[in-house]
């Protein structure tokens, strides 16, 4: 991590570690005291979209900020990016780490693990955040002919989903597509700096694994869908945060979350886009703390 650029202190509060569960080798970022507190990144993100945030999280609470399967430093094979097999190898690592029950904070794709967590393994998570969540099997499909506006923001759902051609056409152009991503979904083009931007495409350019990793979360949508319909019919219980930034995803975040939890509370960040970790992270700090500390 010492490559990297974070917040002053870091690197005293926090330790990068390798962690073997299930054959499977997952990369987290730990540190803190308190109860325990997982955080879940979204695509094409790895760890390090929580790197604002954590040092104030750390104060009150054992943070850990993991890479899924397939992401940043952890093992990339070739299957198992169904939420529900996400979530069991998160479960996993939260045992490894001597983490029996946790709450848990998950962002875009990791909002479908998040979910997949508190579903599945309710005894293990006791409250669950949600940034600017679509969950597949919850939030309505789009028609297939829908307005310009709602293509611009979910059009990679499908051509994530190709089997090969979004490989070969990204592939030595990962600056120009994955940038893009961030350049058009935060609140204004520079708003996620050109650092960590560099940092999510070289973790994706570096390995030829990795590009293909990050398309198998959405291949791998028929059978997330599929579980997400089934784990609908129990509602949660626990209580849920859902969090959308009013220049992306707004209401639509808690919208998503009531249809399948019973104690929603939902919050729009204003003059924020699609990633309020980033974006603005005082603020988002201030929010899920309060959240946390609420339902105690």
């Amino acid at each position: 991590m010492s490559s990297l650029q974070l917040p002053d202190g870091f690197l005293d509060v926090f330790t990068s570690r390798l962690v073997k569960v299930n054959e499977l080798r997952l990369h987290a970022v730990t540190g803190g005291n308190g109860p325990a507190l997982l955080l879940v990144g979204g695509w094409p993100q790895t760890w390090y979209a929580w790197r604002q945030v954590m040092p104030a999280l750390a104060r009150e609470h054992t943070v850990v900020a993991v890479d899924s399967r397939g992401a940043g430093l952890s093992d990339k094979p070739d299957d198992g990016y169904d939420a529900g097999t996400l979530a069991a190898d998160l479960v996993a690592l939260m045992a490894a780490l001597g983490h029996d029950r946790f709450d848990v904070v998950g962002h875009d794709i990791g909002t479908w693990t998040g979910y997949a967590l508190a579903a599945d393994h309710p005894e293990q998570v006791g409250r669950l955040a949600v940034l600017e969540a679509v969950i597949p099997g919850l939030s309505p499909s789009p028609p297939f002919f829908g307005p310009a506006a709602a293509s611009q923001k979910l059009w990679q759902f499908g051509f994530n989903r190709l089997t090969d051609l979004n490989e070969e056409l990204v592939r030595g152009r990962e600056r120009l597509f994955f940038g893009w991503q961030f350049a058009t979904k935060a609140a204004t083009p520079t708003t996620i700096p050109e650092y960590a931007v560099d940092v999510y495409v070289d973790a994706i350019a570096a390995d030829p694994r990795a590009l293909r990793a990050s398309f198998a979360y959405y291949r791998a949508l028929d059978e997330t869908i599929a579980q997400n319909q089934q784990r609908s019919k129990t509602r949660l219980t626990i209580p849920v945060l859902a969090v959308g930034g009013a220049l992306w995803s707004g209401p639509n975040a808690a919208q998503t979350m009531r249809l399948a939890a019973d104690d929603v509370t939902g919050v729009v960040l204003d003059d924020c886009g699609h990633y309020p970790a980033e974006e603005q992270p005082a603020r988002f700090v201030e929010i899920l703390e309060n959240f946390l500390a609420a339902n105690r």
